[in-house]
């Protein structure tokens, strides 16, 4: 099984084309899509990293771990 989130219309056919071709070489494995609350459908991985890298706080955006790891990622990356 597949997990996959889907915020807007134009996520929905990207996924959808994803979901068909992974069909077509693993018919056994199944695409789930996910709807975000209505609170994070703004929300996507490229803007987080963005607000991060930039110096602003991704708290309200994301999990405290997934805030952790990028303070982790961007440390290893300075040493």
């Amino acid at each position: 099984m597949i997990l996959r989130g889907i915020r807007a219309f134009t996520d929905y056919e990207y996924e959808l084309q994803m979901a068909l071709m992974n069909r077509k070489l693993e018919p056994d494995v199944e695409t789930v899509f996910l709807m975000p609350a209505l609170a994070n459908t703004y929300v996507s991985s490229r803007l987080v990293r963005e607000i991060f890298q930039h110096g602003g706080s991704v708290r309200d955006l994301v999990p405290k771990l997934v805030e952790e790891r990028l303070h982790q990622k961007v440390f290893q990356n300075k040493s």
